[in-house]
């Protein structure tokens, strides 16, 4: 695993738009061509999976995600996540809050790998499945994003 990125979508596919980050892996997955060495996984809610998973040395970490930023709905943004950006905030096993699922990796033993967010600014986290015409729109620029860090940044 050491020699792997990770790339987790997280969300809730019952609120809307937070059901982002599992659409963009679903995509990736389903395309089928990504290199060997880049393992795609939909965590949905399972923060403690994720975070275990993380303690076996991946090598980098791109996070999917819905993310309240500036600007418009369906907006994508890349954001590179360090140890210090992580604050101490209480980890909850059954929920996915992914600073403190990160968080959580040194408190485990473990080492965060160098992180990446590929996100995407919501329109409606409200309940219901789907997304919204902005996000939706947005997908195939977000697997865009993943596969241009993926070889421009997390090559081997």
């Amino acid at each position: 695993m050491a020699d792997s990125v990770l790339v987790a979508g997280i969300g809730n596919l019952f609120l809307s738009d937070d059901g982002f980050g599992p659409e963009v892996v679903r995509r990736l997955a389903r395309a089928g061509d990504l290199p060997n060495h880049v393992k795609v996984v939909d965590y949905g809610i399972r923060g403690m999976h994720l975070a275990y998973d993380l303690l076996d040395g991946y090598r980098a970490l791109v996070l999917v995600d819905a993310v309240a930023s500036a600007g418009e709905p369906g907006e994508i943004t890349v954001l590179e996540v360090g140890q210090d950006d992580l604050g101490a905030d209480d980890f909850d096993p059954h929920g996915m809050a992914p600073v403190a699922v990160l968080a959580s990796v040194r408190q485990l033993g473990g080492t965060l790998p160098p992180t990446y967010v590929v996100g995407c600014r919501p329109s409606s986290v409200e309940e219901g499945i789907g997304l919204s015409a902005a996000v939706a729109a947005a997908v195939p620029l977000a697997v865009e994003a993943v596969r241009t860090l993926l070889s421009q940044r997390l090559a081997p």
